[in-house]
């Protein structure tokens, strides 16, 4: 019997040496295990090679990641990449699906950066392929000289949604977040809400309008040092609640009241 959540992590399908590998970063798997009290498992990125339906069955939420790769232009009706343009296929094949499996089978969805993108697109989105070059918008891309503390410093505020989700879970009104990426929404997808926006007018978080259980997308990354933001901790809090909720639904089991917030 289950004693804490089982939240799967969406990973990327990298090559290391001479060897395809499925990685996620530890930064992912920190607020799960020590902020959630929950149990980490990474997805591969294997597409249609695993059944979404079995994954479904076994997991209590489901984290997808940011990464350095962009989701595929053709899969939101674009034109093609600039070149050197970094795409993660097998990605895109597992998590887009999974996503919207997901979200309809009532299984709590926390989507970051790359994965306020997919969910985006899943809803029937578009992307902006490089925000920085479209008209009246800034440049939300880090400075990769800098070192990590000081790319995922605050770059940027936002402002919450006077009623949304992001809102009635934090109570803030306003906040400072990290810019650390290139593409971002265009067109919001069909049934998603902005949650927040940036003083540019970009579209920084969302919810989905009609999803049976917790289902949010960031743009900024709430889980680098998670423990010293209160929107992030919020964010995660929130997230562990409805995993957790999904738990005692699918198994019948209350967990321990040391993992209760």
């Amino acid at each position: 019997m289950k004693t804490r959540p089982l939240v799967g992590v969406s990973a990327d399908r990298v090559t290391i040496g001479a060897h395809l590998a499925h990685v996620v970063g530890d930064k992912y798997i920190t607020p799960i295990v020590d902020g959630l009290y929950a149990t980490a498992m990474l997805l591969p990125a294997l597409g249609a090679r695993q059944s979404t339906a079995d994954i479904l069955s076994v997991v209590d939420g489901l984290l997808f990641t940011g990464s350095y790769s962009n989701v595929e232009p053709h899969l939101y009706g674009d034109e093609v990449s600039a070149p050197g343009t970094l795409h993660d296929a097998a990605r895109d094949a597992t998590t887009l699906p999974l996503m919207r499996a997901a979200i309809e089978a009532g299984v709590p969805v926390l989507a970051i950066c790359r994965g306020l993108q997919e969910m985006n697109v899943v809803f029937g989105g578009t992307l902006h392929q490089s925000v920085h070059a479209a008209e009246g918008f800034n440049d939300h891309r880090e400075d990769k000289s800098d070192e990590f503390a000081v790319q995922y410093s605050p770059a940027h505020s936002i402002r919450l949604t006077q009623g949304g989700l992001l809102h009635r879970i934090s109570g803030m009104d306003e906040a400072r977040v990290n810019s650390l990426h290139g593409q971002g929404i265009k067109q919001l997808g069909t049934g998603l809400s902005p949650e927040a926006t940036a003083p540019d007018g970009l579209i920084e978080a969302v919810s989905v309008k009609q999803a049976p259980a917790f289902a949010l997308g960031v743009q900024w990354h709430p889980e680098w040092r998670y423990a010293e933001d209160a929107l992030s901790m919020a964010i995660f809090h929130a997230f562990g609640a409805a995993c957790r909720v999904r738990m005692r639904s699918t198994c019948g089991h209350e967990m321990h009241s040391q993992y209760q917030y």
